[in-house]
């Protein structure tokens, strides 16, 4: 399934209060202070960090490829009155007026891109709106599968309204050829009587560091650093990266 559906309907109602991992938001400040805005957040969905960004002063823009994610962003935006600039566009079919000092992914989004094809598109897009002086951060990692004792384990929200949301995994597949785990997930939202229920594939592609880099070097970008989330150096047997990026001299 495509990211920009998968993420739409109940799975963006859902998204918020069922998500289990919040973005801290200062590698992505600390990567603006140093090398200047303006700054591009890819994937920015409904709001984390963009909006904390913004609240600190940074000139951040967004671009996501789900209307409903990007709806929700400017809900949050106006409630709490900060001005936001946001893109309704895929990553991989980047066409934006201006180019960045700054690029960067909040968490692993670029591991939604299905296939090395599209990841390659979306680099190539980097590059084009990448400034000769700036900077790109994408965080990878390699997925684990999940434990056979987690299927079919619920996990659970209550909604501002009332209502009951739930999520689960239903089945997973993992292909190490393609390198790619494709998830079902059940998502639910039951209030009184009235129940929604949808089952969604949740696809991750994942990179070696060396295919990665290969890709990099493709596009036109260049590898500077590699790194841990905390920004410590990578061992070479890390699979939670971060790839620091410039544009290829």
């Amino acid at each position: 399934m495509d990211p920009a559906d998968f993420y739409s309907g109940i799975v963006a109602e859902l998204y918020r209060p069922l998500k289990s991992v919040s973005q801290d938001p200062e590698p992505y400040a600390a990567l603006i202070r140093q090398v200047g805005w303006p700054a591009l957040e890819l994937g920015c969905g409904d709001g984390d960090p963009l909006l904390e960004l913004r609240r600190r002063g940074l000139e951040v823009e967004g671009v996501d490829s789900s209307a409903d994610m990007l709806e929700r962003l400017r809900r949050r935006a106006d409630e709490q009155s900060l001005p936001i600039t946001v893109f309704h566009q895929r990553m991989e079919a980047l066409n934006l007026p201006r180019r960045y000092r700054a690029i960067f992914l909040a968490g692993p989004t670029f591991n939604l891109l299905p296939d090395d094809a599209t990841a390659l598109a979306a680099l190539r897009g980097i590059r084009a709106h990448l400034a000769d002086d700036g900077a790109a951060l994408v965080p990878l990692f390699t997925p684990v599968p999940t434990p056979a004792e987690q299927i079919g384990r619920v996990r659970t929200a209550a909604a501002p309204g009332g209502a009951e949301l739930r999520v689960s995994v239903v089945a997973e597949q993992r292909d190490e050829t393609t390198r790619r785990q494709t998830t079902l997930l059940r998502y639910e939202r039951h209030h009184g009587s009235d129940s929604s229920v949808v089952e969604r594939p949740w696809v991750l592609h994942w990179y070696s560091r060396d295919e990665f880099e290969e890709l990099v070097t493709t596009a036109g970008l260049a590898v500077t650093a590699v790194t841990d989330p905390r920004g410590k150096p990578a061992h070479d047997d890390a699979t939670d990266l971060h790839f620091r990026l410039q544009v290829a001299a």
